[in-house]
């Protein structure tokens, strides 16, 4: 698995984030691991079709989750994970992913993207034992959000 294609999701997210709930994340260390599911995470998964084909799934812990949309909805606080939780963590997964898109295009890489599906326990079965090139990016005050790369 090649490093370089987690880079275009890395510096996406770094640039959305920033522009949605201001603030600038740091990047942690790569490496390459089993996606393993844990309860009490938020998992956005989206695939990768076209010169790359592949899924990336974005993790977080629900608590992040609810820290990233209060901010994004102008510091409105908001204590459950409802449908417009929902909503707006699966969009800013899609507005990552389609920003990586376009930096992939004008690298001369065609990629298209699914749209965002949160991933519930029950469906993770399928990409158990699967590696991925892992990065976490820490969001000061918030918490970290996870990023997995599988490539095929």
């Amino acid at each position: 698995m090649k490093v370089e294609y987690i880079n275009p999701f890395l510096d996406s997210a770094k640039m959305v984030i920033e522009q949605v709930i201001q603030v600038r994340p740091s990047t942690g260390q790569v490496s390459v691991k089993d996606i393993k599911f844990v309860e009490e995470y938020i998992w956005i998964h989206i695939g990768l079709n076209g010169q790359m084909n592949g899924n990336i799934i974005f993790g977080l812990k629900e608590g992040v989750a609810l820290k990233i949309i209060s901010a994004m909805m102008g510091g409105y606080v908001i204590s459950e994970l409802d449908e417009m939780g929902r909503s707006a963590i699966s969009e800013l997964s899609n507005m990552i992913s389609g920003n990586a898109s376009t930096i992939l295009s004008n690298q001369g890489m065609s990629v298209d993207i699914t749209p965002p599906k949160i991933v519930e326990m029950v469906q993770a079965a399928g990409f158990g034992g699967t590696k991925a090139l892992t990065v976490p990016l820490i969001i000061e005050g918030i918490g970290e959000l996870d990023i997995q790369v599988v490539v095929q």
